[in-house]
């Protein structure tokens, strides 16, 4: 019997167990054939992957659609990685009309498909969905990764990007980063009386909501470790307040009040702790504060102005913008603020650094003859390499697997203002993110549990 047909069995036992949980739950398909394609994605640019990605199979008209839409998601976030070419469905051959028979690999080796994606949708008797896939591998007629996933139909699309996730991983050997969210500043009217509002969507534009209605100035939301909380500056009231946002419940909550002008929180790794600056006089230093306690603790002190701080991922150490020095550069000290020291060196002003989730580069901005660059350096200064650069970039953020930066770009003129944007650590596939509006100081999230 064929491997594939055995997974199967093995699926529909476990459907029992799965069919009790209230969210999304996964499973696997298949034990996985031994990967005989895959992408190496850490030397540079490479050729997109042709994949073919077919509408996935219904059960009856509305799985039908849900089929569609879901093949739909996981082709747009492939082919927005850059690493993968969909293949156009006007030139399949074969339709694929039974999710339980393997492929004509032959008909897919034909429009030069290394890999083939196929699934299947069912709407199970009490409404929710329940989504299967498979990934082949079409050279070597193996399946790669077969995974389920059952929820409410709301859910649809984060099958989409699940689905996604996994096929980038198991053709690249890296976590993928589609089913994430970002966090940002939306602004819209005039450029001179700009409405800026807290908004959240999906990893590519879609989902939208807004946070608050644009009453009061907000700045630099962060995701917390589990993507469940934002930390931000809002001016309610007339003054700088840190608050914490429960995306689940609504619910906001002041960290703080500060009697001095507080700038860029930041949660540790183990989100016990936000680290911020407070600004007195005409300088400011770097803070944390124990979210439980509510007790602070100073890390720097000079009479310079140091802001925006990042902890390395095991939160051992901060990577920090001061102008000590008499411009701004990019430092780095322990996370009890011993061993300060400078780690850039290059000409240029440097500023908004942020350490990568991998721990091996802090990605920062870099102001240099006039023009913005997004670039990265590891933590000890080497290896700098310039990513971008534009009139106005700046707020780089990492996806969690560490090889795409989200930063804003801003263009001149009166109807000029502030977008999105999407690079690889290579320094290719540069992309606009979609937002209804302008957007500006973006924060990436973990995976979503």
């Amino acid at each position: 019997m064929p491997h594939y047909f055995r997974d199967l069995s093995r699926t529909a036992c476990r459907l029992v167990l799965f069919a009790l949980l209230p969210l999304i739950a996964v499973a696997g398909l298949a034990t996985p054939a031994r990967a005989v394609i895959e992408l190496d994605i850490t030397k540079g640019q490479i050729e997109p992957m042709p994949i073919a990605i077919t509408n996935f199979v219904g059960s009856g008209e509305e799985a039908g659609r849900y089929g569609v839409d879901i093949a739909a998601v996981v082709s747009a976030d492939l082919k927005r990685s850059g690493l993968f070419r969909p293949l156009p469905r006007e030139a399949f051959i074969e339709t694929v009309s039974n999710f339980d028979q393997a492929p004509r690999f032959g008909d897919w080796r034909i429009i030069q498909a290394q890999a083939l994606v196929t699934g299947r949708v069912t709407v199970l008797p009490d409404g929710r969905l329940r989504a299967e896939f498979r990934l082949w591998d079409v050279y070597a007629q193996q399946q790669m990764v077969g995974l389920q996933f059952v929820t409410t139909p709301r859910n649809w699309r984060r099958i989409g990007h699940l689905i996604a996730d996994a096929v980038y991983e198991r053709l690249t050997g890296e976590k993928g980063y589609f089913d994430t969210r970002i966090v940002f500043i939306d602004e819209s009217g005039p450029k001179d009386k700009r409405v800026k509002r807290l908004a959240l969507m999906d990893q590519d534009g879609e989902n939208l909501r807004y946070l608050s209605d644009g009453q009061s100035l907000v700045l630099t939301p962060r995701f917390s470790p589990n993507s469940q909380e934002i930390t931000y500056v809002s001016y309610a009231g007339g003054r700088p307040r840190v608050y914490l946002y429960n995306i689940e419940t609504g619910q906001r909550e002041i960290v703080g009040v500060f009697p001095t002008m507080t700038f860029a929180p930041r949660f540790s790794p183990d989100g016990q702790h936000v680290i911020l600056s407070l600004q007195q006089g005409g300088n400011s230093d770097i803070y944390t504060m124990d979210l439980r306690s509510r007790e602070t603790r100073q890390l720097t002190d000079t009479p310079s102005i140091e802001t925006a701080p990042s902890y390395s991922p095991d939160g051992r150490q901060v990577t920090f913008e001061s102008d000590r020095e008499g411009s701004q550069q990019i430092y780095v000290m322990n996370a009890d603020g011993s061993g300060q020291q400078r780690i850039s060196a290059g000409r240029g002003r440097y500023s908004t650094p942020v350490w990568s989730p991998r721990g091996d580069l802090i990605a920062f901005t870099k102001l240099l003859n006039g023009r913005f660059l997004i670039g990265v350096m590891r933590p000890d200064g080497t290896g700098e390499r310039i990513l971008t650069e534009g009139f106005h970039n700046e707020g780089p953020t990492w996806a969690p697997n560490g090889r795409v930066i989200m930063f804003f770009r801003d263009t001149p003129g009166e109807r000029g203002g502030p977008r999105l944007w999407t690079v690889d650590l290579t320094g290719y596939n540069e992309q606009q993110v979609p937002t209804p509006n302008f957007a500006s100081d973006p924060s990436w999230s973990a995976l979503l549990k």
